[in-house]
């Protein structure tokens, strides 16, 4: 216990006080001859000072905590200027030295909110991406300079119902927003096509579901992308005609020659290896036409057990769970397809083949039809590239066959997943929406 603490004080004062009163009572005793008389005058004569000592000793305590509930007060409200002078080195001394403390903290983290507030503001406000913030009940609350000039002329739109301001805006953009999920739509501005890329995203802000909505110009990234495929496709297409042309040519040649000098014999396998390279040629662009033109899926009720077993035929595997007894529904040839070119990869990832393992099962709302290799696996840059057409590790692979895969699964509404697996080798897992795997004829 401190000598100057409030429990010291406090003890020091009774003790005094009570040696005080034994004093008195035994002068009042000795005095009165009379225990009543002696105890009523040492009442009569201590009971004032007594209220007053209390009072004096109370009356800075009650001070202090009556500023500390106003101060905590205003902490409540937001205000965190209030500080409290102090003069005391006790334990009500220390309450303050903490709320003083607690006071600059907050302030501090006050600041630094506003600061970070102003910077993000700053940097929303000048995004070349149209936000908007839409309350509940359809008012926007929100919205940056680009959706201002977007969407409204440049005028502010806080307040404003968000529907009156698409009364304004194209058609595309309204078929767009009416179906609630992220799209791409092109409009007419200024007698020139622009793309939109529109994102549609509900949070809960104060308790209450907000929308925002966020308008992203593609076109000039959409021309880029476009240009580069154009010239990896030409790249392409250019080595795998020169790779087929140039020995035609040469074989061409050969047999001309061949013919002239009347070896007729050798002119057969002339005209084999000519067959071969043009046959060759011709599968190549044929798989390009097909990703083309990859029609719309035709969806038809499918028994797992017997489609396995005919992908089984293709390509083998080895089945590493039992199949869902529940038909799936999807275009039996696409699928079968995208898994044949699945397999095919993992008999030529260099694993073991029978190692190759498939299985099929249900996860709420997904079908996933999972293809296990013992390859290698793949590296972070060709697993982020694997999916993109033309995209190829192999000296003759078109880069064809996990693109068309990613078409037609997404036709499908599903998705295409690949990953390494932890013990070594690749996964490559199909995920179709329940609702088309399970739903009937």
């Amino acid at each position: 216990m401190r000598i100057f603490s409030l429990e010291g004080k406090l003890a020091a004062t009774l003790t005094l006080w009570s040696v005080l009163t034994a004093g008195v009572a035994m002068l009042a005793m000795h005095w009165l001859d009379s225990a009543p008389l002696a105890i009523a005058a040492v009442v009569l004569v201590l009971a004032t000072p007594g209220l007053l000592l209390a009072r004096r000793l109370a009356s800075p305590v009650a001070s202090l905590i009556r500023a500390l509930s106003g101060s905590v007060s205003a902490f409540g409200d937001g205000d965190f200027s209030f500080s409290i002078r102090n003069t005391r080195s006790d334990e009500v001394g220390d309450l303050v030295d903490a709320h003083n403390e607690l006071g600059k903290i907050l302030r501090e983290q006050r600041q630094n909110l506003f600061q970070r507030e102003l910077l993000l503001d700053t940097v929303v406000q000048n995004s070349p991406t149209a936000i908007t913030l839409i309350e509940p009940g359809g008012h926007v609350v929100y919205a940056n300079l680009a959706a201002r000039a977007l969407l409204n002329g440049g005028r502010a739109m806080n307040g404003t119902r968000f529907d009156a301001i698409l009364t304004q805006a194209s058609t595309e953009l309204s078929e767009a927003l009416a179906t609630g999920e992220d799209a791409l739509f092109s409009v007419e501005i200024e007698h020139e096509e622009e793309t939109f890329h529109l994102s549609q995203r509900s949070f809960k802000l104060q308790g209450r579901t907000h929308r925002m909505i966020m308008l992203r110009r593609m076109t000039r990234e959409l021309s880029r992308q476009e240009v580069a495929t154009w010239k990896k496709v030409i790249r392409v297409v250019s080595h795998e005609l020169n790779n087929s042309l140039a020995p035609i040519r040469s074989l061409s040649h050969s047999g001309r020659q061949l013919a002239q000098r009347g070896e007729l014999q050798r002119l057969e396998q002339v005209f084999t290896t000519i067959e071969e390279r043009a046959t060759h040629l011709g599968g190549f662009v044929q798989g390009y036409a097909h990703f083309a033109k990859l029609p719309t899926p035709v969806p038809t009720s499918v028994d797992w057990t017997s489609f396995l077993a005919a992908l089984g035929e293709h390509s083998p595997f080895r089945l590493a769970a039992v199949p869902p007894v529940v038909p799936a529904r999807f275009d039996r040839a696409q699928i079968e397809q995208l898994l044949i070119n699945v397999l095919k990869n993992a008999r030529e990832s260099g694993g073991d083949p029978n190692a190759i393992e498939l299985t099929v099962s249900l996860r709420g709302r997904e079908v996933r039809v999972e293809v296990r290799d013992r390859g290698p696996g793949m590296s972070e840059t060709v697993l982020s590239n694997a999916v993109l057409p033309f995209y190829s590790t192999k000296r003759s692979g078109s880069g064809l066959g996990l693109a068309l895969a990613r078409e037609i699964a997404e036709a499908h509404g599903g998705r295409l997943q690949l990953a390494n697996r932890a013990e070594g080798g690749l996964r490559v897992t199909l995920v179709l929406p329940q609702a088309i795997a399970v739903a009937g004829d």
